[in-house]
């Protein structure tokens, strides 16, 4: 688990195909850790990247090594390549939870419609795939690109939803976030708790028994 607050900004230095000269396998990443701390971590020990979770390989100073799938290539963005990528460590018992609780699970993807400039904020506004949509709330958690954020505003579309998020400079300079552009692609997590509560919905709904969510 983790909590969608980003302890460093790393990079992707090299990747490398699993099987040489398949492109359909996998890729070995290797990160320069920047400023996150590797004295703690241990070879099988999990860190979020982009808000996928992946587990360590390889450990030595400065730096972690990845295996990737193929599968995990496809549904998300910003790991098949060298480049900047948002870092947390696991959840730890003690540790604060200062944002919300992340699986690590990329749900899917969404595309930026916009990334403006609101005072001394800025206002992301991102399409949401309708597999994802019903998923958001007012005032509810989503995770960008491994960051935890408030939703602002949801409005529902044909194909899905568009969210409105406000991203103050601090979360803006220390992220990826300082990156984007519209048109840009970026990875999504919903809120576990909304996943919870959409299934007990929808399995009570199915077998008609009421007692499944009436304590809701």
């Amino acid at each position: 688990m983790f909590t969608g607050i980003v302890a460093a900004v790393g990079r992707i230095v090299t990747t490398k195909p699993l099987l040489a000269g398949d492109e359909d396998a996998g890729l070995r990443l290797r990160i320069d850790a920047g400023g996150l701390g590797l004295s703690d971590v241990a070879i099988g020990d999990s860190i979020a990247m982009q808000g996928a979770c992946m587990t360590v390989v390889v450990l030595e100073e400065g730096h972690f090594e990845v295996d990737v799938s193929r599968e995990s290539l496809n549904l998300t963005v910003g790991l098949s390549a060298p480049g900047e990528v948002n870092l947390e460590k696991s959840l730890r018992m003690g540790d604060p939870l200062g944002g919300h609780l992340v699986s690590g699970h990329v749900d899917g993807m969404g595309d930026v419609l916009r990334f403006d400039a609101v005072g001394e904020s800025r206002e992301l506004v991102i399409r949401v795939p309708e597999s994802l949509a019903k998923f958001l709330a007012y005032k509810g958690s989503v995770t960008v690109n491994g960051i935890s954020l408030t939703v602002n505003r949801v409005e529902d579309t044909p194909d899905g939803c568009e969210i409105s998020i406000n991203i103050i400079p601090h979360t803006q300079e220390v992220t990826t976030l300082r990156h984007v552009r519209p048109g840009d692609r970026v990875n999504l997590e919903i809120d576990t708790i909304a996943r919870y509560v959409e299934r007990m919905m929808s399995a009570g709904a199915a077998d008609g028994d009421s007692r499944s969510v009436a304590w809701l």
